[in-house]
């Protein structure tokens, strides 16, 4: 017996005239899982959610609990609850916003209520929206999102503009949306976003799908490499590149005055250790962390 699909892409290709946005992308998405779209800005991550929506043309296939995009997309549509990265708003309060968004979508008064106190909007219902906090807009936009009760939850870079008490706030929501069986596709380039609502991660790289992976192994591939930014005297340079090249850490001058490493995270410590072992004195570092894949 074929198991249920609340989403299913099958060679999903975009074409701006001569260029590529993405091409022959497949996936699907079981009923109650959330996936990530991850890459970086660019990849196409918000173009194959528009995709979703019905926004833009496309060749291949899409189908939103079993109803095709172009051939069924107002019922494929009904099944979608979108929040864009930023939602834009009327200039009017939070509760006439939902009652509007309401009418809309035929959702009753009750269903406006419910969801006020269901994403902490409750004491809020008064304010104009544009006196809201970017973490209060993004819950009015979930909100309204979640008004006609859809099964899939389409979100792109949900938490890109939130500071780090919304994020997490914004990120138990979603997740206890998700528990309750929310199928949830998301755009993200965090990974704290991922660990906290994937069950699975679509790497997208290059216009493509290039791995299909785990919140753990992802996180397991951004922490694989670190790079050293080293900064040295003009007089050591030379000589902290041959200590190093020696070890087997290549190393290279760059146009700042510093030496630039790659090592395992692991193994950050060693080339600070093999320079000291030289008698080549940091002056000081800079370390980030690297994504091997990308």
């Amino acid at each position: 017996m074929t198991p249920p699909v609340s989403i299913r892409v099958d060679q999903f290709t975009k074409r701006y005239g001569r260029v590529i946005a993405l091409q022959n992308v497949s996936f699907d998405a079981a009923p109650g899982e959330a996936l990530a779209l991850w890459g970086p800005n660019g990849a196409g991550k918000t173009t194959l959610l528009k995709a979703m929506l019905g926004l833009i043309d496309f060749q291949g296939r899409i189908q939103i609990e079993g109803n095709d995009v172009r051939r069924a997309g107002k019922i494929a549509r009904r099944q979608i609850g979108y929040v864009p990265q930023e939602a834009l708003f009327y200039d009017l309060s939070v509760q006439a916003t939902l009652e509007f968004y309401a009418r809309l979508k035929k959702a009753g008064s009750a269903r406006v209520a419910r969801l006020l106190e269901r994403v902490g909007l409750g004491e809020h219902a008064r304010k104009p929206v544009p006196a809201l906090s970017g973490g209060l807009k993004q819950r009015l936009a979930l909100a309204v999102a979640l008004l006609a009760d859809p099964p899939i939850l389409l979100l792109d870079e949900p938490t890109a503009n939130l500071d780090t008490q919304a994020r997490r706030d914004y990120l138990a929501l979603l997740a206890a949306l998700h528990h309750e069986g929310k199928t949830i596709l998301f755009a993200s380039h965090r990974i704290e976003e991922v660990e906290a609502l994937a069950d699975r991660v679509l790497m997208i790289k290059d216009g493509r799908l290039a791995e299909t992976t785990t919140p753990e192994a992802l996180h397991a591939q951004l922490s694989t490499e670190v790079e050293l930014t080293l900064w040295i005297s003009d007089a050591q340079r030379a000589q902290a590149k041959a200590c190093l090249d020696d070890q087997g850490i290549p190393a290279r001058l760059n146009g700042r005055g510093t030496v630039i490493v790659r090592v395992r995270a692991e193994q950050k410590m060693q080339p600070l250790e093999l320079l000291n072992a030289c008698g080549v004195s940091v002056l000081n570092f800079e370390l980030e962390q690297v994504a091997s894949w990308n």
